[in-house]
C-alpha cells in the first residue's frame, strides 16, 4: 500500500500514527493536517508547567523530524468537510478552500473545551485550557489577578488549582461531587486528594455547583454557587471537560456513537469507521472486546490506539492487552491509576503516610485497579496482576 494517508489532527494521536507508519516501513505519502499554527505539542504540560512558567511549549518532536521522516505537516489547516465517496477532505488554509485527496483517512481531531454557558467569550478573566494559547493567556492573567476560582475538580481543575497555588494565587476549587476526582477514583481516594488541596490552602467547595458568573464592566468578578454563596474572583478557570467537535462530518455519512456511550466517531475494534476511514484518540469511540462502544480521554490510550491503527494499515493487525492507565501531577506528587475500577468497587488502602498513598480496588474479590500518589514503583509493579484475574486476598496477604 502506498496511497496517500491523510491524518486530520496534528496532536499526540496524529503524530504517533505518522511515526508508527514510517517506522513500520510505509513509504507512501503521509499528510498531517493541523488546525493550529504550531507543530504538534504535548497537552498535559499545559495545565502544569506551562501555566507556572516552567515551560513555554513542549513540542512532541524536533522540527527536523518531519523532513527526516518525510511527513507532510500542514499547520494552520482546518478541515471543514469529509467526502468518503470521493476520498477527499475539504480544508481551509489562509482563507483559501481546497480539496485534499486520500487513499486512507484517519481522524484524530481530539476535543474542544466546554465553556461556561451563557457567558460571552470576550468577558475578561474567564479561561479554559485546551491549547497553548489558552495556557499562556491564563498565565498572563494570573500574574495580575488577586483571587482565582476553578470550576470543576476533575484532572484539569485539580492541576490548574495546584499550578495557581504554586504561583501563590489564592484559589477556590468548586466541585458538585463530594470530593475532587470523585468520578475517576471514588470517594475514599477522593478524600485523600482533598487532603492535598487543603494542605495547600485551597478553599475547597464540594457538594455544590455553579449557578452563574458575576460580570461587571466586561470582566468577571465572582462565581455564584448553587448553595447561594458567592466566591469573589477576578480569574475564573472553567474545567468542566471537553467534547468532540464533529461538525465537519455533517453530510459525510460517517456514524457517530450514541451520547450515552460517550459520543464521538463510531469505530470497530481497530479504529475503522468506514471503508478507508479510521479514527483514534479523544474523538473516537471504539468497540471493545464485549461489543460495547467506549470513548476514553487518556494520553496512554491515544498512544495505544495509534499503534493499533498503524498496524492495521500496514497489514499486520495487532491485539493489545493494555492495562488502562492515567496520571496527574499535583503538588509535587504523581497521582496514578492502573485498571478500570468503578465507583462502587471495594477500596483497600494499603499504604498511607498522610500524603503519599497506595490503594487497591476490587469487585467480587478480584482486583480491578490500583491508585497511588507518590508511589510510582509500587504501583507499576502491580500491572501484571491486572492482566489476568487476580484475587484481592492474594495481594492483601489474607
Amino acid at each position: 500500500m502506498n496511497e496517500p494517508i491523510v491524518i486530520v489532527g496534528a496532536g499526540l494521536g496524529g503524530i504517533r500514527l505518522a511515526e508508527n507508519l514510517r517506522n513500520g516501513g510505509y513509504d507512501g505519502d503521509v499528510v498531517l493536517l493541523g488546525q493550529e499554527s504550531h507543530p504538534p505539542y504535548d497537552r498535559p504540560p499545559l495545565s502544569k508547567t506551562v501555566v507556572t512558567g516552567d515551560d513555554e511549549r513542549v513540542d512532541l518532536k524536533p522540527s527536523e523530524f518531519y523532513a527526516d521522516k518525510n511527513i507532510d505537516l500542514r499547520t494552520g489547516t482546518r478541515v471543514v468537510a469529509v467526502d468518503p465517496e470521493a476520498h477527499t477532505v475539504t480544508v481551509v488554509h489562509d482563507g483559501e478552500t481546497s480539496a485534499v485527496s486520500y487513499g486512507t483517512l484517519v481522524l484524530a481531531t481530539g476535543l474542544v473545551a466546554r465553556r461556561f454557558p451563557g457567558i460571552d467569550d470576550d468577558v475578561r478573566g474567564i479561561h479554559v485550557i485546551r491549547t497553548i494559547e489558552d495556557a499562556l493567556a491564563l498565565r498572563a492573567d494570573a500574574a495580575s489577578a488577586t483571587r482565582a476560582a476553578v470550576i470543576g475538580a476533575g484532572f484539569i481543575g485539580c492541576e490548574v488549582a495546584a499550578s495557581l497555588r504554586k504561583l501563590e494565587l489564592p484559589v477556590t476549587l468548586i466541585e458538585p461531587a463530594p470530593t475532587p476526582l470523585a468520578v475517576a477514583v471514588g470517594a475514599t481516594i477522593g478524600e485523600m486528594i482533598t487532603r492535598l488541596h487543603r494542605e495547600a490552602d485551597v478553599d475547597l467547595r464540594v457538594g455544590t455547583g455553579v449557578d452563574n458568573l458575576v460580570v461587571a464592566d466586561g470582566a468577571v468578578s465572582g462565581v455564584v454557587l448553587s448553595d447561594g454563596s458567592t466566591v469573589d474572583a477576578d480569574l475564573v478557570v472553567v474545567g468542566i471537560g471537553g467534547y468532540p467537535d464533529l461538525d465537519y462530518l455533517d453530510g459525510s455519512g460517517l456514524e457517530l456513537a450514541p451520547r450515552e456511550a460517550g459520543g464521538g466517531i463510531a469505530c470497530d475494534g481497530v479504529g475503522r469507521a468506514a471503508d478507508d476511514v479510521y479514527a483514534l484518540g479523544d474523538a473516537a469511540n471504539w468497540t471493545d472486546a464485549h461489543g460495547d462502544h467506549k470513548r476514553v480521554e487518556h494520553w496512554n490510550h491515544v498512544v495505544d490506539q495509534a499503534a493499533i491503527v498503524a498496524s492495521a494499515l500496514l497489514g499486520h493487525p495487532i491485539t493489545h492487552q493494555a492495562v488502562p492507565y492515567f496520571w496527574s501531577d499535583q503538588y509535587g506528587l504523581k497521582i496514578q491509576m492502573l485498571g478500570a475500577p468503578q465507583n462502587d468497587d471495594d477500596v483497600h488502602v494499603v499504604d498511607d503516610d498522610g500524603r503519599r498513598f497506595l490503594a487497591y480496588y476490587s469487585r467480587g474479590g478480584i482486583l480491578t485497579g490500583v491508585v497511588g500518589a507518590g508511589r510510582v514503583g509500587k504501583l507499576m509493579k502491580t500491572r501484571p496482576h491486572l492482566l489476568t484475574p487476580t484475587p484481592i486476598a492474594a495481594l492483601l496477604g489474607e
